[in-house]
């Protein structure tokens, strides 16, 4: 089973040089190899495999001295994951390769020749980094990927194969389900609430006063880069305090289910609401949602994702009575068959647990309620297939 582990590095001064050099050479034959394999495709229909960007790539070191600057295996990492940049394009999971630029995170991958000496890593060409081990490394080095971050501060990300299988899922145990929103983060089926610490909103006077002055420094200047620095530090505690927050409630709620059910949200189309959009964006459902997953797989838990069309607001969870219409300043209703009052959250936590159980069910359709949506006339969306409880 592969598992990665990222650690800070320090590298000295000589180092660091080498570093900003490596992730130039590997940019520049990135964003090469992206607009060759654009202009192939104009010209021809086809594009580039890895083996002919390699080939490619091959050519500029021959053509520029600098290029044999990094280490080989990290320029040939290129080619590798430019096609596999293209493959998640073309099966739909990533959107259509970008060219990089020298302002963004800079990174490069060592596919090889990276071992673990004390207190530090040895990478090829450039020896042994100082770096913070906070946990031990167990298992076969597959990849290392050196990054850095707008503040200038690196990383060590390790890929390691740990030798284990990955375990069996099973759904014997509890269930849950989860309701994602603003006001709280998350509500459980179970009726825990958690807060939404509002990260940005507790940083926002600090980020607008350095912004500000970033705006009124000379650009080229020394004071703009340390400023420019300093902005990048907000952003980054931000940042930082948001994973923190979403690694700790996705263990705990790994840690205490089996079977752990959420809805499929469409955070693009959500954020087009622009007096949602702040709020939204700086919440982070998706990497919440990207941790829950890869720890539920990893101890042979069950991670669902209901369908975004199911209404589960809007359907009692006691008598599945489904109202016309639930607007969001709504937080509280009482179902008219069943007289049954409902919290409009905890409700729909507990309706995404019961789909989730019923999509899992042998003896239930896939979906069991609303699987197919279509759009009228007009373009409102309708469903094409009646209310079912499987």
């Amino acid at each position: 089973m592969l598992k990665a582990s990222k650690y800070r590095i320090y590298p000295t001064a000589k180092q660091r040089q080498h570093l900003a050099q490596s992730f130039g050479c590997c940019r520049f034959a990135w964003n090469l190899a992206l607009n060759l394999t654009n202009e192939t495709y104009k010209a021809t229909g086809f594009g580039l495999n890895r083996f002919a960007i390699q080939k490619e790539i091959a050519k500029l070191k021959k053509e520029y001295e600098w290029m044999k600057e990094p280490y080989s295996q990290c320029l040939q990492v290129v080619a590798l994951n430019l096609s596999r940049a293209f493959i998640n394009f073309f099966e739909g999971r990533a959107a259509y390769p970008q060219f990089k630029s020298k302002h963004r995170k800079q990174s490069i991958s060592y596919p090889q020749n990276v071992s673990i000496v004390e207190n530090g890593m040895k990478f090829p060409k450039m020896g042994i980094v100082y770096a913070k081990l906070h946990r031990p490394i167990e298992g076969k080095i597959k990849t290392v990927t050196v990054s850095m971050n707008a503040k200038g501060q690196y990383f060590a990300s390790v890929l390691v194969d740990d030798g284990k299988d990955t375990p069996e899922q099973s759904t014997e145990g509890k269930a849950i389900g989860i309701d994602l929103g603003l006001t709280h983060f998350a509500i459980t089926s179970d009726g825990s609430k958690f807060d939404n610490p509002r990260w940005l909103r507790k940083h926002e006077r600090n980020l607008k006063n350095k912004q500000k002055r970033l705006s009124r420094r000379q650009k080229g200047s020394n004071n703009r880069n340390k400023t420019r620095k300093q902005v990048a530090g907000v952003h980054n505690k931000i940042s930082r305090c948001r994973e923190d927050f979403h690694h700790k409630l996705s263990r705990r709620i790994v840690n205490e289910n089996q079977v752990i059910c959420v809805e499929d949200l469409a955070v693009k189309n959500m954020v087009k609401n622009h007096c949602l959009a702040k709020a939204i964006s700086q919440v982070g459902w998706g990497q919440f949602c990207t941790m829950l997953k890869y720890k539920a797989e990893w101890e042979g838990k069950v991670y669902l994702e209901v369908n975004r069309f199911f209404p589960s607001s809007k359907t009692c969870n006691v008598c599945l009575n489904q109202v016309k219409s639930l607007p969001l300043d709504v937080r509280f209703w009482r179902c008219k068959k069943c007289q049954t009052n409902h919290d409009r959250d905890l409700n729909a936590a507990k309706n995404i647990r019961d789909e989730g159980l019923r999509i899992l069910s042998p003896r239930t359709r896939e979906i069991a309620y609303r699987p197919g949506v279509s759009r009228d006339s007009r373009g409102r969306k309708k469903s094409t297939i009646s209310h079912s409880a499987g």
